[in-house]
């Protein structure tokens, strides 16, 4: 049984297609890499990262149900679920642990329907524009966070 605090790395819709999906805008490193790099780091931090991607809004509800009291820190890119999906607020709602809302595009200089958060309050802080590096951000805050309980 690993002892390690667990931090909770959460992605929506269409993140499976890292690094096909519009590379000008998001890059060309794939999720699976993102996730390995990322995995690699948190170890360095001490702390367990639990990976989960889905197209579903249901199945990343149950995700966060089936973890809320184990989590101790959650990164998630809600994706296009950011901007319309009051059930995965109120999910996220449920959750014990503190929550960085992370976007790998800046949503605040795209389509006026993307400036519109609905997990942006509910969040410690949301990192949003800085592409990859702002999930490493996250990261390493709530690594940091957790180690000062």
């Amino acid at each position: 049984m690993n002892s390690e605090p667990v931090i909770l790395l959460v992605n929506g819709p269409n993140l499976n297609l890292l690094g096909e999906r519009e590379p000008e805008r998001y890059g060309a490193t794939t999720l699976a890499e993102l996730e390995a790099a990322l995995s690699a780091r948190a170890r360095d931090l001490g702390v367990q990262l639990v990976t989960f991607q889905s197209n579903s809004e249901a199945d990343i509800i149950n995700h966060l149900h089936a973890r809320r009291s184990d989590a101790h820190g959650i990164i998630i890119n809600p994706a296009g679920l950011t901007h319309y999906s009051v059930a995965l607020r109120d999910a996220l709602l449920c959750m014990k642990a503190p929550i960085i809302e992370t976007h790998i595009s800046n949503i605040h200089a795209r389509e006026p329907f993307r400036r519109q958060s609905l997990i942006a309050d509910i969040a410690v802080g949301s990192i949003t524009g800085l592409g990859l590096r702002g999930y490493f951000f996250a990261l390493e805050f709530l690594a940091e966070l957790i180690s000062r309980k």
